[in-house]
């Protein structure tokens, strides 16, 4: 840590108890740091940082629309560059282990920014994808990129037919049974993978490939594959040819006000692709907005410039909001009220493929991005009611209960919540060879029920029968160990901090043994120095679950959870607050290098920029009026 601020508190021993007035001091520096990154249109924006694949595939789809400039290579090149480690190698995350394909992708955009292969950076990264199986054993959304420019054969990949749009809403693998990001993905996949286009890199890249045969899978859907390669050499072409105008007419039917698709990378990317294919040249309106769109998610700053994978305004925002009336701004207080006010103008007022599953829920619910009007989100849509149920605007009544009526209506069969379909939970589509990286359904998680059924204890719907099940599907999805699973953060920390405050909220008694087991969960994987971390590693390897570098976002979860409980006096939640107070940098907020956010578990992760300072701020604002 560098910068740290000096506080009474840094003389206080492990053992002995936190000062309060530390703790309001360190509170006060935070939320007032919080404050002035507000935008004067009212939200709150922090970076969200990835991995240098969102970098390279923007410099691999700039090559194949044909518009890529020097200068971005560059600047791209740049960035990538900085990133990588010290063995040639990049991550998916701070720390984390050497990624195949993100090396691949990152070696291949810097032979585009005209690195030398003999260059010792470059000989490092290729003895490394090298070792790993090379090319051949990288992912198949790498490939796919590789064969767009013939380093790879289509041939070789898995089949996805355009054909897939047809599939009625009950058959099994059509395009609702995919979550909403992995469904707007695939969509255009299929139109690429029907028209296997190959245009000029500028390069090769065999120096990346072994010879070795890919390992071939065995089983039913491995036959199923095999069958669509022969059906792909001879398709029926009238049907092909009507299949890939539904598609596009599906995909256009999605771009979002931004140019986006979704407000995420994957989907954008691989729709822009596809339209081109079909005829839409980089000068036709869709094509444009979709192309200038990308520049709204370019940062260039100090560090480089870099490609977010996706941005978080109404999250943050609502986040912030709920942070600083944890640190006792008023609720009237002109900071919050102006938040609210651009909060109520991103409500969702028309359906959207959500609605596929829910036909007779009306809409009422908020999205994560700026824009993203199809697919609001129950995450995003519970963090809002709680916000908003907690600031003095004369117009937040109505839209708070238009919301609350939508969550209720999203709740799956079994009680519990997914974030952005009702019932994706058909396992069908894991077993694809082609869904070799990602999450691609959308099953109920405890953290999303977890914040769900907290809105409803927040605004008096607790013994609602939608809150009395989801707090029956939150009980039961408790570990073994006493702590929960969490989908959109690293990982049961983040889980045990959501769950644990909403089922106190929804009236279960903190002696109670569920609570009392998370408490012990969270006491045993309490770091030495006070704070929490865990690795991005625990969701593939159990040995890391709850151990990591101490982070101020999961010492503030984990504090979340303890408070909750009643635990504001025992030593775990003192030596907690007193990392918070220690580690504080002298402007307020606190360094956060390592990622606890996540997009899809084991494979890809987030810097979430502003979980540094909102959710510390959270946890310390309980923990002064705990005492008080």
């Amino acid at each position: 840590m560098t910068d740290v601020i000096a506080t009474s508190a840094t003389s206080a021993t492990a053992t002995g108890a936190a000062d309060p007035s530390a703790a309001a001091a360190t509170l006060k520096a935070a939320a007032d740091h919080l404050l002035g990154l507000q935008d004067g249109a009212g939200w709150w924006k922090g970076e969200l940082e990835t991995n240098v694949t969102m970098d390279a595939e923007d410099l691999l789809l700039r090559q194949f629309l044909g518009i890529r400039t020097a200068e971005e290579t560059a600047a791209a090149g740049d960035w990538i560059r900085s990133q990588q480690r010290a063995d040639g190698t990049w991550a998916n995350f701070h720390d984390g282990p050497a990624d195949l394909s993100t090396t691949i992708e990152a070696y291949a955009a810097l032979r585009m920014a005209g690195d030398a292969k003999d260059a010792s950076h470059m000989v490092a990264a290729r003895a490394f994808i090298m070792e790993s199986g090379g090319i051949e054993e990288s992912r198949v959304f790498t490939r796919v990129w590789l064969a767009l420019f013939g380093e790879w054969q289509w041939s070789d990949l898995p089949v996805m037919p355009p054909e897939l749009i047809y599939l009625p809403k009950w058959f099994p693998l059509n395009v609702y049974d995919w979550a909403c990001w992995a469904r707007q993905t695939v969509v255009p996949l299929t139109i690429v993978n029907a028209l296997r286009p190959v245009r000029p890199l500028g390069f090769d890249l065999r120096e990346l490939k072994t010879g070795r045969k890919t390992k071939a899978r065995r089983g039913f859907f491995s036959t199923l594959d095999r069958a669509l390669h022969v059906y792909e050499r001879r398709p029926l072409r009238s049907v092909r040819d009507a299949a890939l105008r539904r598609s596009a007419e599906w995909i256009i039917a999605r771009q979002e006000a931004d140019g986006s698709w979704g407000g995420i990378q994957p989907p954008w990317v691989y729709s822009l692709i596809a339209l081109n294919l079909l005829g839409y040249g980089a000068d036709h309106p869709v094509m444009r907005k979709g192309i200038e769109g990308l520049e709204g998610f370019i940062i260039r700053d100090e560090r480089g410039r870099r490609l977010e994978a996706c941005q978080s305004p109404v999250w943050d925002t609502v986040l912030a909001m709920t942070a600083l009336r944890d640190a006792d701004l008023p609720e009237d207080h002109p900071a919050l009220v102006k938040a609210a006010d651009w909060v109520l103008g991103e409500e969702i007022t028309n359906p959207g493929d959500w609605s596929v599953r829910r036909p007779k829920v009306a809409p009422g619910g908020w999205a994560f991005e700026f824009d993203n009007d199809g697919y609001p989100d129950t995450d995003d849509t519970a963090e809002v009611l709680l916000a908003l149920n907690r600031v003095a605007h004369p117009g937040a009544a109505a839209a708070i209960r238009r919301g609350a009526d939508w969550l209720e209506g999203m709740a799956s069969k079994d009680g519990g919540y997914g974030a952005f379909d009702a019932d994706n939970t058909r396992t069908l589509a894991l077993k694809l060879p082609f869904c070799d990286f990602g999450a691609v359904i959308d099953p109920p998680t405890a953290d999303v029920t977890a914040h769900t059924l907290e809105a409803y204890a927040a605004l008096g719907r607790g013994q609602s029968q939608p809150s009395r099940r989801a707090l029956e599907w939150l009980v039961k999805a408790q570990e073994s160990d006493g702590s929960w699973f969490g989908r959109w953060g690293a990982n049961y920390v983040y889980g045990t901090g959501a769950a644990v405050p909403a089922l106190v909220a929804a009236g279960m008694d903190p002696e109670d043994e569920t609570i009392r087991r998370a408490v012990r969960w969270l006491e045993e994987h309490q770091n030495d120095d006070g704070g929490w971390g865990e690795d991005m590693r625990s969701y593939k390897d159990r040995r890391w679950i709850g151990r990591g570098e101490s982070t101020a976002s999961q010492t503030a979860w984990a504090l979340l959870a303890l408070l909750a409980a009643g635990e504001q006096r025992s030593a775990a939640a003192e030596h907690g607050v007193r990392f918070l107070v220690r580690t504080q940098r002298s402007d307020g907020t606190w360094d956060e290098d390592h990622y606890t956010g996540t997009g899809f578990p084991g494979d890809f992760y987030l810097n979430y920029h502003l979980y540094r300072l909102v959710f510390p701020i959270s946890a310390l604002g309980r923990y002064v009026r705990a005492l008080s």
